[in-house]
């Protein structure tokens, strides 16, 4: 069974905006996380510690334990347009909602990208996937970006890439919840915000570095919340997704 190609993505209810990392190599951890959040969240999302140690098998298999859920296929492609061309077409054969590549890789690959995420949905009969771009790592800040030697701030360097993505035809752009409100001035309602780095008060930030609440980002405008350890590493992990869907209904992410 693959994922069904009928499940689009664009913001519902909250729980359809939130999507879980479910980011293991281990086959049957992520199946079992899968199965025990189905119906609880929106949408899985699976990245490149999964994809490696498992392929496009097991993100089926694991997709196949949450068959109403949207599938995330995180893999941030960069590489030469031709490159990126070939595995969009063959990523977008297994039905995701929605899939990434690097902003970094500049015009022609993020073209090429899109192009060739079309060609594979069509191939496969499913819907085109919406073709993201990751702007700037969560895990990375203003002293990061200067060792780089990149000028000019974190924000400035979000926006320059966001517009150069929208320019080339792609959905909408990977970023933290902190450059939300400036990309939906700059790029408008219809541009897919997608934000990682959500942590509800008081959780762990890991190796998250511009972070926000899930009730405030979704304030400031964020389509879609992706979310992994605050869920992934809770008791329950469907009882730990419902509290923070309903702290975001109820606006009161001081309780999240």
């Amino acid at each position: 069974m693959t994922q069904n190609p009928s499940h689009t993505v664009r913001p519902g209810s909250i729980r359809d905006r939130i999507f879980c990392a479910i980011d293991t190599p281990d086959i049957d951890r992520a199946r079992a996380m899968a199965k025990s959040l189905s119906g609880a969240i929106g949408g899985i999302k699976l990245g490149l510690e999964f994809f490696t140690a498992n392929g496009p098998d097991g993100v089926r298999r694991v997709m196949d334990e949450a068959p109403d859920a949207a599938l995330f296929l995180d893999l941030k492609f960069h590489d030469i347009p031709n490159t990126v061309a070939a595995a969009m077409r063959s990523a977008a054969v297994l039905g995701p909602a929605i899939i990434n590549v690097h902003g970094f890789g500049g015009r022609a690959m993020l073209e090429a990208a899109y192009k060739g995420a079309e060609e594979g949905a069509a191939d496969a009969g499913h819907p085109r996937p919406k073709v993201i771009a990751v702007t700037v790592l969560t895990s990375l800040d203003q002293t990061d970006l200067e060792a780089m030697n990149i000028a000019g701030t974190v924000e400035d360097q979000v926006e320059a890439l966001a517009r150069t993505i929208a320019a080339c035809g792609l959905d909408g752009v990977v970023c933290s919840a902190l450059e939300i409100a400036s990309l939906r001035a700059a790029l408008g309602p219809d541009f897919i915000l997608v934000t990682p780095g959500i942590r509800p008060k008081g959780a762990d930030i890991g190796d998250q570095k511009r972070i926000m609440t899930p009730t405030d980002a979704i304030k400031a405008g964020s389509d879609y919340l992706v979310i992994g350890r605050p869920i992934t590493a809770a008791p329950d992990p469907a009882a730990a997704a419902q509290k923070i869907v309903e702290d975001i209904e109820n606006g009161d992410h001081a309780q999240s």
